[in-house]
């Protein structure tokens, strides 16, 4: 991926990283919080060889030091030495546990043993670790000495006493913090990239132009008045006013004005964007109807609270008159022709002889004609109805809409000689670059892309 597509699927998935952020922070915090609090205490020896009179025996009991060094920090480690200090202290743990709470450092090419002690109590860990210099001083002075009344070749000095610390050493609250929170936010940014890589859906119009082979016309943001009453009003309606402009400057010499409207799957708010799309039309001072040519699942009519009884199958099986099933819409005007009775076999009718003729019809009496069909994929119906019309419309639904599956739509109407017109991408958050696109390209009144 290229840095623009990484920052890309930065702002699309912003939340993930946010996600990643809280969830570092908070697990890190949990961490400090049911940490017990550990205490450090160290102190320090120096070990040299008693008796040293001249410079080359200092200096040969120097190297007999370092050499002795590196064994006396397994001494210290070692569990004669827990047992003893357990012993003077009068504590309660094993030989094991003490050990496993000393840290033993000897300093490379130096005389110097260092020996940290934690303990849940500072003070305790003071006194662990000066009981510790005490027991080691007499532990090399008997390991060291000759016999029993000679004295040690090797003296240990303790160079740095053990105080009580302040603060606890463990744990380290603003490291863990700091780390739970950086963590948290790259998982949360690799998650977002990952998610973009993996992701099939149309996110972009280059994305939408590309498997529907047709420019995007139209973006409608998400808008929550539009999902309870799937009639626009807000930014939602002034995307649709655009659209129609978009569709109005689409081909000036020969204007589609006879239009299906469609999708891919169903759920993909192809009958919002028929009735929105109409009302607009009709709002222009256009004579509009709008045909619900969903015989299946018909929701037009519902969306603008008419009557369901009457309508489309009635007319196209010689049972009524258009006049007797023409509704119309409060002052805007637009005409409205119900799905009707549900028939049996709506593929048959939509793609009929009486269907063709009805479309002419229509065609004589209205400015723009607008079919709600039903969707492309999981049914024949539109792709009967398809070559009738001037144009179709695909509706997409952003980031949900397959691009697969838009493009299989596309290649439906193809093999079908119908006229894909372009793509209406709709529930496009506000904060998507493809509704920033449409605020930059509203003042040419044009297809976003193509």
């Amino acid at each position: 991926m290229e840095a623009k597509d990484i920052a890309g699927a930065l702002r699309a998935r912003w939340w993930l990283p946010l996600l990643g952020l809280l969830l570092g922070g908070a697990a890190a915090a949990l961490l400090v919080a049911q940490s017990t609090p550990l205490y450090t205490s160290t102190t320090q020896f120096f070990v040299s060889t008693a008796g040293s009179t001249s410079a080359s025996e200092a200096l040969q009991g120097g190297q007999f030091s370092e050499q002795r060094v590196a064994s006396y920090a397994e001494l210290l480690r070692g569990p004669d030495l827990a047992a003893a200090v357990i012993d003077r202290l009068g504590l309660d743990e094993t030989a094991e546990e003490l050990s496993s709470r000393l840290t033993v450092t000897a300093l490379p090419e130096t005389v110097l043993v260092s020996v940290s002690v934690e303990d849940p109590s500072a003070e305790q860990a003071q006194r662990i670790a000066a009981a510790v210099g005490e027991e080691f001083g007499d532990l090399v002075a008997s390991l060291e000495r000759a016999d029993s009344d000679g004295d040690a070749s090797v003296v240990v000095s303790t160079t740095q006493e053990p105080v009580v610390p302040d603060e606890p050493s463990s744990p380290q609250s603003l490291r863990l913090l700091a780390i739970g929170l950086g963590g948290g936010l790259l998982l949360g940014a690799v998650g977002a990239v990952v998610r973009a890589r993996l992701d099939r859906s149309v996110s972009t119009t280059e994305q939408a132009v590309a498997a529907a082979g047709a420019p995007v016309l139209g973006v409608v943001v998400r808008d929550r008045g539009l999902r309870s009453t799937h009639v626009a009003g807000g930014q939602a309606a002034e995307d649709f006013r655009r659209l129609r402009t978009n569709l109005q400057f689409l081909d000036v010499d020969t204007a589609p004005r006879v239009l299906m409207v469609s999708s891919a799957l169903p759920g993909e708010g192809k009958t919002t964007t028929a009735v929105n799309l109409a009302l607009s039309l009709a709002e222009s001072g256009q004579r509009v109807v709008l045909v619900e040519a969903d015989l299946r699942r018909p929701k037009a009519v519902e969306y603008l609270n008419l009557v369901p009884s009457v309508g489309l199958t009635q007319v196209l099986t010689g049972r009524a008159e258009l006049g007797d099933v023409t509704q119309v819409v409060g002052e805007v005007g637009l005409e409205v022709i119900g799905a009707g009775p549900l028939p049996p076999n709506p593929g048959e009718l939509l793609g009929s002889a009486r269907m063709a003729r009805l479309v002419t019809e229509l065609r004589e009496r209205y400015d723009y004609v607008l079919f709600d069909a039903p969707p492309l994929l999981p049914v024949a119906d539109a792709a009967g109805l398809a070559p009738l019309m001037d144009g179709v419309l695909v509706s997409v639904r952003h980031r949900w809409t397959s691009r697969g599956h838009l493009r299989e739509a596309a290649d439906t109407l193809t093999r079908v000689n119908a006229r894909p017109l372009g793509v209406v991408v709709g529930m496009v958050s506000g904060r998507s670059p493809l509704a920033a696109a449409q605020g930059r390209t509203a003042r040419y009144g044009y297809a976003l892309a193509r």
